[in-house]
């Protein structure tokens, strides 16, 4: 029999989209429900495709302290779906770990919740006949170091799929909120391999954690992270098309794994290549290249509000001199307020985010780097102090409490992760003084 089934994960409900700058009051508004809306376009899409039934992979809500908003608004969506006979499975993760206070203690008969203490298997039946099995394990706290994908039924001497939908389980599903091999985006809750996941007695992985959509096997077993429902930040996993998937199965085989997106606003990066613009190019044509560029992402988008970062690289030895330019003080934050200006009025809404500076001064870095001489000093000591862990550890110590204010709104508080770029931008301009000062007293 041929069914259709809804997995997302990552709703984060009622997420504050904390760390954002200031935006107009139209993209504020959108920002504040657009989770929520997200999750009713996941209800929405569901009931018009006919699911059988929808697949929740953890992390519902943003935080143990569940806002009474997002529950309700959750309460609101399952029974919309209980009413047309969909049933709704939910696993928890580490950031709405069991446990938590709720709001909500009646559910309808149609959602289920798994617990913390044991794998459960819980039949579907489509037109009275038993199509699937899902298998849930949630977080029971939210630091969960134990690779959970062990607990599920593992394949060993498993019959094959044809006996054991005779057997009566059908089309076997785990669910489960995990990280699978290197994620350096997200903590590794509940660490697995790929191989832990292929040797269990499942046919499809229905994953969440990572908020990029990836399918990380298109076999039996299928293992799929459909990504989060919402963007929630400019941060690079949080970029472009967010929603779900919709799976077909037809008897024990999938047939098609097909992305749906569902999120309210998006965050996009616009990079733009300095060079490209010509040696003589000014800041000007840096503006119109970037509004240009705001049209086309709104015709990709269309019908989405934006929230937009504009990355600016470029600066290779004989290329624009624009760098200098955007260096200028105040300059890129001037140029931002221009931008807001000059699309303050469309609908639906679009806001520059940030520009984010990564151009480079004129400079032959391997040149310098040859040289015995100061600058040439400079940039061997700025490089190997990037490289050296406990270098690092005692910048991150000196440099916390003492960080410029331009600095901490740009990055907010320096981390380990952040020194390497900044040694490196600290030593491109020391070494654009050093050379423009060296040019001058020739």
């Amino acid at each position: 029999m041929r069914f259709r089934f809804v997995h997302a994960a990552d709703l984060h409900l009622d997420t504050p989209f904390e760390g954002l700058a200031r935006v107009s009051a139209d993209m504020a508004e959108l920002l504040r429900d657009a989770s929520l809306q997200a999750f009713d376009n996941l209800i929405r899409v569901a009931l018009e495709r006919e699911a059988a039934f929808v697949l929740l992979a953890g992390d519902l809500y943003d935080g143990e302290q569940r806002g009474v908003r997002a529950q309700l608004r959750f309460l609101q969506g399952v029974q919309r779906l209980a009413e047309r006979g969909v049933h709704t499975f939910v696993v928890h993760g580490n950031h709405d770990p069991l446990g938590a206070w709720s709001a909500v203690r009646s559910w309808p008969e149609e959602v289920t919740f798994f617990g913390s203490d044991e794998v459960i298997g819980v039949p579907v039946e489509v037109a009275g006949e038993r199509v699937a099995t899902v298998y849930g394990l949630s977080y029971g706290r939210r630091e969960v170091a134990e690779n959970l994908a062990l607990r599920f039924p593992r394949a060993g001497g498993e019959a094959s799929p044809r006996d054991r939908r005779e057997a009566g389980t059908g089309f076997r599903i785990g669910l489960l909120h995990c990280s699978v091999g290197d994620q350096p985006e997200h903590s590794p809750y509940s660490p697995c391999s790929l191989a832990d996941l292929r040797g269990a007695a499942i046919d499809y992985w229905a994953l969440g954690h990572i908020h990029r959509a990836v399918v990380l096997s298109d076999d039996r077993p299928w293992v799929v992270y459909p990504g989060n429902t919402q963007g929630r930040s400019p941060k690079p996993a949080e970029m472009g098309v967010k929603g779900a998937v919709i799976v077909e199965v037809d008897g024990d085989q999938v047939r098609t794994v097909e992305s749906v997106s569902l999120d309210a606003v998006r965050f996009i990066d616009i990079r733009l290549d300095v060079d490209r613009l010509g040696e003589e190019a000014d800041l000007g044509e840096v503006r119109a290249e970037l509004l240009g560029r705001a049209v086309t992402a709104r015709e990709e988008h269309e019908g989405r509000a934006l929230l937009a970062r504009a990355t600016l690289h470029g600066g290779n030895p004989g290329g624009s001199t624009l760098h200098r330019d955007l260096t200028a003080p105040g300059a890129v934050a001037d140029l931002l307020r221009d931008l807001r200006d000059s699309l303050s009025d469309t609908d639906p809404p679009f806001w520059w985010e940030s520009i984010k500076l990564a151009t480079r001064p004129l400079l032959d870095l391997d040149v310098i780097r040859a040289r015995d001489d100061f600058s040439s000093n400079l940039l061997t000591l700025a490089e190997t102090a990037a490289d050296d862990p406990c270098n690092k550890e005692q910048l991150l110590r000196a440099l916390t409490p003492t960080a410029p204010a331009e600095l901490v709104r740009r990055y907010g508080a320096p981390s380990a992760e952040d020194l390497p770029r900044l040694l490196e931008e600290a030593a491109l301009l020391a070494l654009e003084a050093l050379e423009s000062e060296a040019s001058a007293c020739d």
